[in-house]
């Protein structure tokens, strides 16, 4: 505590670090101080000059707080402690000129504008400002600017904040914004008139504290006080960041970021934001049979369990598979594999891509330096894999060492991760021969070094070869500590480490993935049970008895023989646990469509017609019981998973280079394939790089 200061705020004696900035003295403080450039997580601007304070004994004039810092107060000349105040006659004069200022040009459009009721120049016109304006000149206007199908721009409203200039170059990484000009002719503008191209960009919606940028597929919707909001999880990928869902009757109408600085900070990706038309398209809202005509028709629930009971019958359980999407609950997986325990199946795979991910070894699955863990190393190797693509927002973080001086390597295919990167190869011979490379002395000499390995390289077939090698390679490095331990697998899907947790995986006797492909090709594995899964090769599955349970009508809807309707991660609640091993809990925001049920009452209601009653009547007590099993899903909520280090031993790799986990970025799972505006994004994408090509 010695190195903290005495500072006197309203009157109020507190003790702040000396490096704060005053408005966030004030805020350690309890006092909230007016703001519209600046923001906690971007560079500082000093534009809008709204945080305005006094300094006791300073100059005769306001300070912006924003700018100066508490190591530049000065105490009185009797040892009086340095003092400031918020509230004074000259902070109100200034807050009140300042804002009659920003209204100048502002347009009187409050009844139209889609920031209306969460508005910060409203709120804070109303808390600082005048109640009249003596400006009587014509007011400015300025042409719009078109950033692509994502963010609607009304520039007149615009009052030069700066803050999603200062996002797209230092989060973002993609700058792609500027702001031209000075005084009235000063408009923010995108670089040769270009959409924006970042997989982040809908962020700036939430940094924009004025109607400029609003959000184009949401544009005159609904009004914020009409919706209810729900905090909920997104699955998108494997992060697991904390978002919220605004729904209005049944429907989705947008979804949110929330704070969580051990995840996501306050940041979403692209399609995490903009994928909720896709909730609504393409349902499958009722059960669907297929006939002796070969084609799908409606059916009632009892018909469809019907046949899959009869089916069920003739079969052992070496005959039956089941396969969980990327998508799929802790509980919806859970109840499936207690379903099909009772007929012996052990041919369970929760990894749809085939990734070979060890089952009794969580430090060679799980992200275990964590994600808040990334701020802290100084080094970071990267192996087969893309984080913008796999994990926009966690590449950000990677961007944020970036930039607090951490060095970054990549062995893998060249591309652009918003942040300079030493290419050290393109596949496992240059894993294998790494030590000769001038990035391992980085490595060695760091003091928090990090090796992460992409998930798409465990679906290679010498994926654990590679994976003991990333292993070994971070014990050689030094990237395990007594307390660090530096080596992170990068997934793609929500539903991984959750599936990999409660033993979704091949028994004693079961098949992999690979296997269950094969077994039903050849007849061998005569039902597969697709639980959300549509990423396989349908083709693969042979003349096999397909049940699919999923929400939209996607591939594995199309070769199934007997289609159950499920709900989506927002009309469920479900627990996901993310890649460092967190588990967050997802909750229900609205109804799921038409007959369509939740996914572990479809199963429990199946049971019973089975003749073998699952022991559970209620989700309370489907969780109840998956605690008694699991009991780290509760007792550990939002907490990562510690694992014991286990390295695994290295074997011959192949010189494949690696390959792309991620094609698409924006067509990854069946939801966003609905998604009208995942699809513009792509076909957008692929004209980007089409044109870069050329």
């Amino acid at each position: 505590m010695s190195d903290l200061r005495k500072i006197i705020i309203d009157g109020q004696e507190v003790e702040v670090h000396p490096d704060l900035a005053l408005i966030q003295a004030c805020e350690q403080a309890g006092i909230a101080v007016p703001r519209f450039c600046y923001h906690d997580r971007l560079s500082i601007a000093g534009n809008c000059r709204m945080c305005l304070v006094e300094v006791v004994g300073g100059p005769p004039k306001p300070a912006a707080s924003c700018h100066m810092q508490v190591k530049d107060l000065r105490g009185g000349r009797n040892g009086e402690l340095p003092e400031i105040k918020t509230n004074s006659p000259m902070v109100k004069k200034a807050r009140e000129g300042v804002m009659e200022f920003l209204l100048i040009n502002h347009p009187l459009d409050c009844p139209i504008c889609d920031q209306g009721g969460e508005c910060d120049l409203q709120d804070q016109a109303l808390a600082f400002g005048r109640d009249c304006s003596r400006f009587e000149e014509d007011k400015r206007s300025m042409d719009e600017i078109n950033l692509g199908p994502l963010i609607k721009t009304q520039m007149t409203r615009c009052i030069q904040c700066t803050r999603c200039v200062r996002y797209m170059t230092e989060v973002a990484g993609v700058p792609e914004m500027g702001c031209t000009g000075r005084g009235e002719d000063a408009e923010i503008i995108s670089y040769l008139d270009r959409n924006l191209s970042s997989e982040m960009q809908g962020n700036v919606i939430d940094l924009c504290p004025v109607g400029a940028l609003t959000s184009r597929p949401y544009a005159f919707t609904a009004r914020p006080w009409e919706l209810k909001k729900t905090e909920s999880i997104d699955v998108m990928d494997a992060l697991g960041a904390n978002i919220r869902i605004d729904v209005r009757g049944r429907e989705v109408m947008r979804i949110m970021p929330r704070n969580n600085d051990d995840v996501n900070e306050e940041w979403i990706s692209d399609k995490t934001r903009f994928i909720w038309d896709g909730l609504r398209n393409q349902r499958l809202d009722r059960p669907y049979v297929r006939g002796t005509d070969g084609k799908l028709a409606p059916a009632s629930w009892e018909q469809a369990f019907t046949a899959i009971a009869d089916k069920m019958a003739g079969l052992s359980g070496g005959q039956i598979a089941a396969i969980a999407g990327d998508l799929v609950s802790v509980e919806a997986m859970w109840a499936l594999k207690q379903l099909l325990a009772q007929k012996g199946v052990e041919s369970l795979e929760c990894r749809q891509d085939g990734a070979l991910i060890p089952t009794d070894n969580p430090s060679a699955a799980l992200f275990n330096p964590s994600i808040a863990g990334i701020d802290e190393a100084d080094a970071i190797l990267l192996i087969g894999t893309n984080p913008r693509l796999e994990s926009p927002v966690l590449n950000a973080r990677i961007r944020k060492a970036w930039l607090n001086g951490a060095e970054v390597g990549l062995i893998g295919q060249p591309v652009d991760l918003t942040y300079e990167y030493a290419h050290v190869g393109a596949g496992p011979r240059s894993l294998a021969d790494f030590d000769q490379s001038g990035f391992y002395s980085v490595l060695k000499n760091a003091k928090r070094p990090m090796v992460v390995l992409g998930n798409g390289v465990l679906a290679r077939r010498d994926g654990l070869a590679i994976l003991g090698t990333a292993m070994q390679l971070a014990e050689h490095v030094g990237a395990i500590q007594e307390d660090w331990t530096g080596f992170g697998v990068l997934h793609t899907a929500a539903s991984r480490i959750g599936g990999l947790e409660i033993g979704f995986v091949p028994g004693e006797n079961g098949r992999a993935l690979p296997s269950i492909l094969d077994g039903a090709a050849t007849g061998a594995v005569e039902m597969v049970w697709l639980l959300g899964a549509d990423e396989i090769d349908m083709n693969r599955l042979g003349g096999a008895f397909v049940v699919y349970q999923g929400s939209h009508g996607d591939a594995g809807a199309h070769r199934a023989d007997v289609i159950l309707p499920g709900a989506t991660y927002t009309e469920e609640p479900g627990i996901f646990v993310n890649l460092e091993g967190r588990p967050q809990q997802a909750m229900s925001a609205g109804l799921a469509p038409g007959e369509a049920k939740e996914n572990w009452a479809i199963i429990r209601a199946l049971s019973a017609h089975l003749g073998a009653t699952l022991p559970f009547n209620s989700l309370a007590e489907l969780r109840a019981q998956l605690a008694n099993e699991h009991p780290r899903l509760w007792d550990e909520m939002d907490m990562p998973a510690r694992a014991a280090w286990q390295p695994l031993v290295a074997g011959a790799m192949d010189d494949t280079p690696f390959a792309p986990t991620i094609q698409d970025f924006y067509l990854t799972n069946p939801i966003a394939r609905a998604s009208q505006v995942m699809a513009q994004l792509s076909k957008d994408a692929a004209e980007r790089a089409a044109v870069a090509a050329e």
